[in-house]
């Protein structure tokens, strides 16, 4: 076994050849650097079939390598070629691992310049699992949620139940950090003040992560396509995740499509190109922008997947009311995309989103218009406090009511063996519990023709519908204590 000094002249000439030093300068920089190790990190990014993203931020301009194996004693372990590490890039990187078994669990650790972190050294090695191969039946397990105020909640005790029903994905789906600054390294502050959350550790290193924006980290509250620091936003967030792609070659943005077996998730921008909410909503006001949307519907018009997750910060019903932070102020464009669906025969669309700080399962009757019903899961917040402007607010039609009591996620079962596959969403509450049951939707009432939410309704929701509609108060039916 080599000695400790040979590994440190090893990592010494790797680093060397990383950045074109010479063996003096590598010396000399090492003598002053300090020790190398992670300050944040390793995050799991987006999982393919036979690739893996590994997010990192180091100590200084450094070369990491991830080690790998399908042993956690690391018998037979592989290594990836050095990535260099640089301050332009606030020390981030994210290394990609090639070459993988699909469906496979893997462990791995991270030596910074060939020396195991000192930070993580004394952990046992984390793991991460790659996707099933595209287009085979495999089911999964997703988290989501969005609003994480670190500001307000500097434990976050939502992240030991997240870890306790160990998903395959967690989902963060906008206002991921509360930047609300001009200042990119302010932005930056941000993120590293989240990913040091304690309890968010041991999910960062295990579970595969994706992520788009909203308002708060992306610029200001409510924040649009006027937005003057959107380029350096964009900077930031590239640093700070493992997303399979951002935009598209020639279309910036944070939108990308992900795949997992017979599952597509289309992740969409809904800032960069968003027009102001306040804005008259007529035809041609916009929130994902003419090439965004193109893309969108190129891809859900090609896609053969059974479910189909459209996943946007904003909410997708009408709650919010005109000039409202939501898809409420861009109906023309949200209903002309519903249409598109449905005139196409596009089969087994879902929604998901956040931002209400609130838990909703929420519905928009397409079934009506000759479609079928469009189920917006909504998870918000992660950790924060909930205020009471929702109470006034109304969807399309409530599935169950409204979750305000405590921070939450979303946890959804996609189940998809046998001839009649089915998603399962469930809202898990700060204790760890299911905070309404079991929401069970199939893949053949999400077709053109099929009226699915009537027999969904909760009967509370019923009621407070009914009698909004006979012109009473929505609460006025008596809610048992």
């Amino acid at each position: 076994m080599r000695s400790n000094r040979t590994v440190l002249l090893v990592a010494i000439v790797v680093t060397a050849t990383v950045f074109g030093w010479t063996s003096s300068a590598a010396a000399a920089e090492a003598s002053q650097t300090g020790y190398p190790r992670l300050m944040q990190g390793p995050m799991v990014g987006a999982v393919a079939p036979t690739e893996v993203k590994i997010w990192v931020r180091t100590s200084g301009s450094y070369a990491v390598t991830v080690q790998y194996d399908t042993d956690p004693e690391f018998t037979m372990p592989r290594e990836t070629n050095p990535l260099g590490i640089v301050k332009a890039n606030d020390y981030t990187g994210v290394i990609t691992i090639s070459g993988l078994e699909p469906a496979t669990e893997y462990f791995y650790r991270i030596p910074v310049t060939g020396i195991r972190d000192r930070y993580l050294e004394q952990l046992e090695p984390f793991r991460f699992k790659t996707a099933p191969p595209v287009g085979e039946a495999a089911d999964l397990r997703i988290v989501f949620g969005s609003c994480p105020k670190y500001q307000d909640d500097r434990i976050q005790p939502i992240w030991p139940w997240v870890s306790h029903f160990d998903p395959d994905i967690l989902l963060w789906i906008g206002d991921n950090v509360y930047a609300d600054a001009f200042d990119p390294d302010i932005i930056r502050e941000e993120y590293r003040r989240q990913r040091d959350i304690p309890a968010l550790q041991p999910i960062l290193h295990d579970i595969s992560h994706l992520a788009i924006w909203d308002d708060h980290d992306y610029g200001l509250n409510n924040h649009d396509r006027t937005n003057p620091i959107k380029e350096d936003g964009y900077t930031v967030f590239r640093e700070y995740w493992a997303n399979p792609s951002y935009g598209l070659p020639d279309v910036k943005g944070v939108f990308f499509k992900y795949t997992w077996g017979t599952i597509d998730f289309f992740f969409v921008d809904d800032r960069w190109y968003r027009d102001p909410d306040e804005d008259p909503d007529v035809p041609g006001k916009t929130m994902l922008g003419s090439a965004q949307l193109e893309w969108l519907e190129s891809e859900l018009a090609a896609s053969e997947a059974v479910f189909k997750v459209l996943v946007s910060g904003s909410g997708f019903s009408v709650e919010k009311g005109v000039g409202g932070d939501s898809w409420a102020a861009f109906l023309h464009e949200r209903n002309d995309l519903f249409d598109f669906i449905r005139d196409r025969g596009i089969s087994g669309v879902v929604l998901l989103s956040g931002d209400t700080h609130i838990g909703e399962l929420n519905v928009i009757p397409w079934s009506d218009r000759g479609g079928y019903d469009y189920y917006d899961l909504v998870s918000s917040p992660l950790a924060q406090t909930t205020p009471d402007s929702w109470l006034e607010r109304r969807p399309e039609r409530r599935i169950w009511p409204a979750f305000f009591q405590s921070s939450n996620f979303g946890l959804v079962d996609f189940h998809m063996q046998g001839d009649d596959p089915y998603l399962v969403f469930q809202l898990i509450d700060i204790q760890g519990r299911s905070v309404w049951g079991s929401f069970e939707l199939r893949a053949s009432e999400l077709v053109n023709g099929v009226t699915s939410w009537p027999n969904k309704v909760s009967d509370i929701s019923r009621q407070r519908q009914e009698n909004l509609d006979a012109g009473k108060g929505y609460y006025e039916i008596p809610v048992e204590d």
